[in-house]
């Protein structure tokens, strides 16, 4: 990332947002394996979390460059063959970075229109395929067995997308402030910040996994009526999570988000997203998916029609649900009120389903089950997660109970408990 976007944001608090991401984030043990997974235009934010970790007793601190624009090449020009292949020292590179019990952080930022010469086919073809060998991986992170974090950080692309009505400088600032102020990375002490934030998660997941309802029935003014079945011992994560040995971290900052594993079978009714969805650089916006016995059975989409298509057909697990989450317009994100473009930020301002594979983590001792038992509690499988936000203003959630007992959770997008 070029210097200029860090001249819009203070030097004390560009460190401390770094500080949160290894000290609470991925929460660094000493001696411990880093890996920074980093585009190298955001190369000035990857050598100061490098340096951070260093001095907090990292091993060694890996840098994974990558190049959005020799990316695009490759889609464009490599052979068929290369696109529907991910390399083995590929895999075996994460392979490795596991077993020593490594931790990652990826620094994400927002270029729309970096891949809009390239056939969404092609990029969905080439996610498969890498999907498919880092197959464990993406296991252990589902399983929380590795301890990651996502950080975001601005570019010029982004802001003037988000802002468009201002100038480059004024953009980047601005996207500066709201990516520290929904990250709750703004204030004088962001570890206690968010020490504070995960309080409030835990008493909220305490009521929700006592109560195990039935069913989660969501409804508002857009038209989604959706009634989405729950397994039995159904667990709810939210906020910081706990890695396989006993070590918090916090996967995503930022993060507002309560959710579970729906049952794959028992998802009816229909969703209307209310924000785009950011997919292998592209963007489907004005959609809607419909849900029978839990399977995707209908959808249209106004933009990227032809990368919803390919998403849900990505394999069989694509065409149900994984993951269905709670997440209050009260939040810092929600009160900003303004469409990121990006589905880490977007999806933490409002309620929002996960298409594709479900974590294990969402039964109770379901780390320590095999998938078929996974399987016949109810949990689906996929190569792929992709999150759809559909929470509104006036969104209503109301959980029911097996005894057919209502309890309203949710009331005009706030929590009611």
């Amino acid at each position: 990332m070029s210097k200029e976007i860090y001249e819009f944001i203070n030097e004390v608090q560009l460190k401390k947002y770094a500080e949160l991401g290894v000290r609470a984030g991925v929460n660094l043990q000493k001696n411990q394996l880093l890996i920074i997974h980093s585009d190298i235009q955001n190369a000035t934010f990857a050598r100061l979390i490098q340096t951070i970790a260093y001095e907090e007793g990292a091993s060694n601190v890996f840098i994974d460059w990558t190049d959005e624009q020799s990316t695009k090449e490759f889609y464009l020009n490599a052979a068929d063959s290369v696109i529907d292949n991910f390399p083995d020292w590929q895999a075996a590179r994460f392979k490795e970075w596991d077993d020593v019990g490594a931790a990652y952080i990826h620094i994400i930022s927002e270029n729309l229109n970096v891949f809009k010469e390239v056939s969404s086919d092609r990029i969905n073809r080439f996610q498969k395929a890498s999907r498919t060998k880092l197959r464990d991986y993406y296991a252990k992170i589902r399983s929380h067995e590795v301890r990651w974090c996502l950080l975001a950080v601005p570019s010029a692309e982004w802001a003037t997308k988000v802002f468009p009505n201002l100038s480059k400088e004024e953009a980047i600032q601005s996207l500066w402030k709201l990516i520290l102020k929904g990250s709750r990375a703004d204030g004088e002490n962001p570890i206690k910040d968010w020490e504070s934030h995960n309080r409030t998660f835990e008493s909220r997941k305490k009521i929700l996994n006592e109560s195990q309802f039935e069913a989660l029935h969501f409804t508002n003014s857009c038209g989604t009526d959706l009634l989405v079945g729950l397994p039995k011992n159904h667990h709810y994560i939210g906020g910081g999570v706990i890695d396989e040995k006993g070590i918090p971290f916090f996967p995503n900052i930022p993060t507002e988000e309560i959710f579970t594993a729906p049952h794959k079978n028992k998802v009816n009714g229909k969703l209307v997203a209310t924000k785009p969805l950011i997919y292998g650089g592209s963007v489907v916006d004005e959609f809607y998916l419909v849900f029978k016995d839990g399977r995707i059975t209908d959808y249209y989409a106004a933009k990227g029609q032809g990368v919803l298509k390919n998403l849900i057909e990505t394999d069989e697990g694509s065409h149900y649900l994984g993951e269905i989450a709670m997440v209050s317009n009260k939040s810092p994100l929600a009160q900003a009120d303004t469409l990121l473009y990006n589905t880490l930020f977007d999806e933490n301002t409002s309620c929002h389903i996960g298409i594709g594979n479900a974590s294990p983590s969402n039964i109770q001792n379901g780390n320590d089950q095999s998938e078929e038992e996974l399987k016949a509690a109810g949990l689906n499988t996929s190569l792929l997660t992709v999150n759809v936000t559909f929470g509104t203003k006036d969104m209503k959630v109301v959980g029911n109970k097996e005894d057919r007992t209502e309890v309203m959770l949710m009331k005009d997008g706030d929590f009611q408990f």
